[in-house]
């Protein structure tokens, strides 16, 4: 019965091992995640290799590539390991530590500001288990990116998908004082054609295109200005600089127009909303660590936002 246990522990390593090599690019990089040197890494795929009896991974000098058998491989290790993390803090009950490991991802922005934080808070209360943060600049394709939660800002088409929202967050338009002084503060959307807009471009939208809503009825208007960026920091900071008007997510913008730095306009309009939510995958039962790290965030992002006003 011992020797089986081991085998069996031996074999969940393996898994653990092998989600590493199939998320990450190269054996360097798997080596650095896991603190290990480069040679151990190489004779620890090796073996497993031996082990399985197929080749898992092709090796060039530019990356790793998954061989069909590496693919399957990877694919069934993720569930088991899943479940085998969520088997342990079920046995544990409510009160156990969390094991196992949680990915995460959000945007850069909001990302570095507000998750890596509270991501920090909540590896610190739990020790036991494993975070790996990845920030991205694009929306993922979530079902076959890895991630266990995904911190998304707006809408979530994807109906296979569970968004449990985690904080309220709305758009605002604003200027720095400087901007405002020089120019008339705008009224009415109309208004913003006469001034300099500063335009982000992201994630292939329209972004020329602010649109509004005021008693039920609906105004677009096109904008455009002498400066256009794809990097959320580089506007707030061309706004900051008085260069002219910008569209921004309250999270973006509330520090800076909460210090005066900043001065919302036409707040006697609404923008579509721009919510936080905590993405995860249907699951008969959401393993605990998931159900707590989404706790946690919606627990500590209401506190910041909730009493905060326009």
């Amino acid at each position: 019965m011992l020797t089986k246990g081991k085998e069996l522990a031996t074999t969940s390593e393996d898994l653990r091992f092998f989600t590493h090599v199939a998320r990450l690019t190269s054996l360097t990089e798997v080596a650095r995640e896991l603190g290990l040197s480069l040679p151990a890494v190489s004779k620890r795929l090796t073996q497993l290799e031996e082990k399985l009896g197929v080749q898992l991974v092709r090796r060039t000098t530019r990356r790793l590539e998954l061989t069909p058998e590496g693919l399957l491989y990877a694919e069934g290790a993720e569930p088991i390991l899943s479940q085998l993390a969520q088997l342990e803090e079920e046995l544990g009950g409510e009160s156990a530590m969390l094991h196992g490991t949680l990915h995460i991802n959000a945007s850069f922005g909001f990302g570095r500001r507000y998750v890596a934080p509270l991501v920090s808070d909540f590896a610190a209360q739990h020790p036991a288990l494993t975070l790996n943060l990845q920030l991205s600049s694009q929306p993922l394709n979530f079902l076959n990116a890895g991630i266990d939660v995904d911190i998304r800002v707006g809408s979530v088409p994807d109906s296979r998908l569970i968004a449990r929202r985690i904080a309220a967050n709305y758009r605002v338009v604003c200027a720095s004082p400087d901007y405002l002084a020089r120019y008339a503060v705008p009224q009415h959307v109309e208004d913003l054609a006469q001034h300099n807009c500063i335009v982000l471009r992201q994630h292939e939208s329209d972004a020329a295109i602010w649109r509004f809503s005021k008693a039920g009825k609906e105004h677009r208007q096109k904008v455009q200005g002498s400066l256009t960026t794809n990097d959320g920091e580089v506007a707030m900071r061309l706004a900051l600089d008085g260069h002219g008007l910008i569209l921004r997510s309250w999270w973006d913008a509330r520090e800076a127009i909460l210090a005066g730095k900043l001065v919302q306009v036409l707040t006697s309009y609404q923008l579509p909303s721009a919510d936080i939510y905590a993405v995860y995958a249907h699951s008969r039962q959401t393993p605990k660590r998931i159900r707590c790290f989404t706790d946690y965030l919606h627990e500590r992002f209401e506190a910041l936002f909730t009493d905060e006003k326009k």
